[in-house]
């Protein structure tokens, strides 16, 4: 079976770990996942079956939402519940002066990503530096925050919502929480509940993965490739032109109907079969051969 599935991943399980575990239930030669969580998130993890491996890297860019549990007065290494404690803090702020630090961090900003995390620096990630006890500098990244709010107050702790860019780290989110109200602030809990434009209503759990492919209803559940990808436009070739393109093979332009745009394109032959993607090259009037796709 080629093509994707959304895992409701749980918690204490690395995102490998998972798309691993997939890949046994499913049978599948291949698995790999989109958008790493940490292993105490739960939620939203795009799984690419056999083929579909291969087209990981070209699903867009889309805002992620997450909803997580952030505690006050206490700091750890890895800025969140799991790690080791770094400080414990009296604190001292309201529910509306939370609020008001929370708001500060919506919009466009720069984010120094955490320690912890799959960041490379000089070609060594930085979670290894971490576990060495060493802590380096880290190069702010630019990210964007659509929407955020905060609710639940309960003692020290309450609840946050927020929408971003790829590349947000919500752990250090919390942590500048944290420092902007001067007692300091780690991750209790995280859910991821939108991804790769797919929601916790279009995931499966682990139990529900085994139940479907012991019932053989795993197709009903794999998504197209073709069909993820759609926010690329598509253009339909000629039997012959299906073969080269298939072959590695570039595609004139104005062989192709001249299609507008600029980037990638969904390639499909004349029986709507999905060939591929294409990249658009202006310069040389072609349209290159970016993936082709491949089942099992």
């Amino acid at each position: 079976m080629t093509g994707f599935i959304c895992i409701d991943k749980p918690e204490n399980m690395t995102s490998f770990t998972a798309a691993n575990l997939v890949k046994r239930i499913t049978g599948s030669k291949k698995a790999g996942h989109t958008g790493t969580l940490d292993p105490m998130a739960t939620g939203v993890l795009t799984v690419a079956l056999s083929g579909a491996t291969r087209f990981i890297e070209l699903i867009p860019d889309h805002e992620k939402s997450y909803t997580a549990r952030v505690l006050l007065g206490v700091t750890t290494d890895t800025l969140d519940i799991t790690g080791t404690v770094t400080g414990e803090f009296s604190v001292n702020v309201t529910p509306q002066e939370t609020e008001k630090a929370v708001l500060s961090f919506y919009g466009e900003q720069l984010q120094t990503p955490p320690m912890y995390s799959a960041v490379s620096k000089d070609g060594v990630r930085l979670y290894d530096l971490a576990r060495q006890g060493k802590e380096v500098e880290r190069e702010k990244r630019k990210i964007n925050i659509s929407e955020i709010r905060a609710y639940d107050f309960s003692g020290n702790e309450f609840s946050l919502d927020v929408t971003c860019s790829a590349g947000t780290y919500i752990r250090s989110l919390a942590d500048d929480i944290g420092k902007k109200l001067g007692c300091g602030a780690v991750l209790k809990s995280l859910r991821r509940t939108k991804a790769n434009g797919f929601s916790t209503d279009d995931c499966v759990t682990i139990e529900k993965l085994r139940e479907i492919c012991e019932n053989g209803e795993l197709g009903n559940y794999v998504m197209p490739v073709s069909e993820v990808l759609s926010q690329y436009k598509s253009v339909r070739v000629t039997s012959a032109q299906a073969v080269r393109f298939k072959n590695g093979g570039e595609l004139f332009l104005d062989r192709i109907g001249n299609p507008t745009g600029e980037g990638f394109f969904r390639v499909f032959s004349p029986e709507n079969e999905f060939l591929g993607i294409g990249e658009k090259n202006t310069e040389t009037g072609c349209l290159t051969v970016k993936r082709v796709f491949q089942g099992e």
